[in-house]
């Protein structure tokens, strides 16, 4: 394979590691310096807590984040809109700033891959509305990212002389605040990774041991007591979602659905790139080919 770059943007602190921070690492195994990953968040982090303060919350998230990110060995960065600030978290909108600065972000990296979180179309299930407006600004700037002067009065260029830039293929993950409506076709074993993703997913103390408990009221969520307790309740999580999937439960997998927004895949390309691949070949294919149609 070649070299392979691969983008998510999400909301939270804590989200990568709970839905493609398996997959980064397959890869990071498989292509060493071949690949190279980046993570972009896009909010403040200040909002999820109980009794920490919010300018307590928000250094306590990010320092998580990092400790993450050099775990996990991937480029991490706090989206920034052109004036400078991060996003306030619980109150994302699909603003010209915050599509610019997404815009940019990924004409800076072109990505092969990038996966964000999915748009939901059922009105009954649950949502989380900074994953929707990630999601929903995703989708709307995917057609722009070859689009040179889409956002050049928020992020001037010579207008004159605009090379080309990639369109990655976009996918979605798992986002367990949809439960049932997830739609997933692609599923990747990542069961020799898991260990890894145990280590990252557990630097974010402020949310799984403080905040998450709290939070699940009048629901019980036990925090864990220390990193072999926390191993044991997120395979307990992946082997709930697995059997839902008809899935070997001996295992663990990260899920996605391939989409149109961007480049239109080829599914042979991501048999090739995506290690431990399982998907529904026939029925991709067909999508794929009712996707990549002459627009009338």
């Amino acid at each position: 394979m070649a070299k392979l770059k691969a983008m998510v943007i999400h909301a939270h602190f804590d989200d990568y590691e709970f839905c493609a921070s398996g997959i980064f690492e397959l890869w990071k195994r498989q292509l060493g310096d071949d690949f190279q990953g980046r993570v972009i968040i896009c909010t403040d982090g200040k909002a999820g807590h109980q009794f920490r303060t919010r300018d307590e919350t928000g250094a306590m998230r990010l320092a998580e984040m990092e400790a993450s990110a050099k775990i996990g060995g991937f480029e991490f960065k706090s989206l920034r809109l052109r004036d400078g600030n991060i996003p306030r978290e619980a109150c994302l909108e699909c603003t010209t700033e915050f599509m610019a600065a997404l815009w940019k972000e990924v004409r800076d990296f072109e990505p092969d891959y990038l996966f964000c979180p999915p748009m939901i179309t059922d009105p009954y299930v649950g949502i989380h509305n900074d994953h929707v407006k990630v999601a929903e600004g995703v989708r709307r700037i995917a057609y722009m990212i070859n689009v040179p002067h889409a956002y050049t009065p928020e992020y001037p260029a010579d207008e004159t002389n605009s090379p080309l830039c990639k369109v990655p293929v976009i996918l979605n993950c798992y986002d367990s605040y949809m439960k049932s409506a997830n739609d997933l076709d692609v599923f990747v074993d990542v069961t020799e990774a898991f260990d890894k993703m145990v280590e990252m997913s557990y630097c974010h103390q402020s949310q799984i041991v403080e905040w998450l408990p709290w939070v699940a009221s009048p629901g019980i969520l036990h925090p864990p007591k220390d990193l072999d307790e926390w191993r044991e309740i997120l395979r307990e999580r992946f082997y709930k979602r697995d059997a839902a999937f008809g899935l070997d439960t001996a295992k663990q997998h990260e899920v996605f659905t391939l989409t149109a927004w961007g480049t239109v895949p080829n599914i042979k390309d991501v048999s090739r790139d995506f290690p431990n691949l399982t998907c529904n070949e026939a029925a991709l294919a067909q999508a794929i080919a009712a996707w990549s149609n002459e627009a009338v």
